[in-house]
């Protein structure tokens, strides 16, 4: 009869034991399962951000050739009023002094 409350005494100890290591394992995977989810939310922010950063480089890419269109077209306005106008025109000093 002495044996056998021995032996159900280490068989309810080594349950316990088996028991708690399977929940030091669960509290574990638990901690790496919410490690994963961070870094894949932290992942896909940095995406969404890497496209925003993407996107509003080529608007700004276009607004650029958009101005530098325009500059050209301003450019091309000035030098024409230049030309037209007698104040820019360069004056010959030899013909005037004959």
């Amino acid at each position: 009869h002495l044996s056998g409350i021995l032996s159900s005494k280490a068989e309810r100890a080594r349950s316990a034991m088996m028991n708690a290591d399977m929940d030091a394992v669960e509290a574990e995977n638990q901690v790496e399962l919410e490690e994963k989810t961070r870094l894949i939310n932290q992942v896909l922010e940095l995406q969404h951000t890497l496209e925003d950063l993407s996107a509003r480089v080529d608007a700004v890419k276009e607004e650029n050739l958009k101005l530098k269109s325009e500059n050209q077209v301003l450019g091309q306005y000035i030098e024409n009023l230049m030309s037209a106008s007698s104040v820019f025109q360069t004056t010959d000093t030899k013909s005037k002094r004959k």
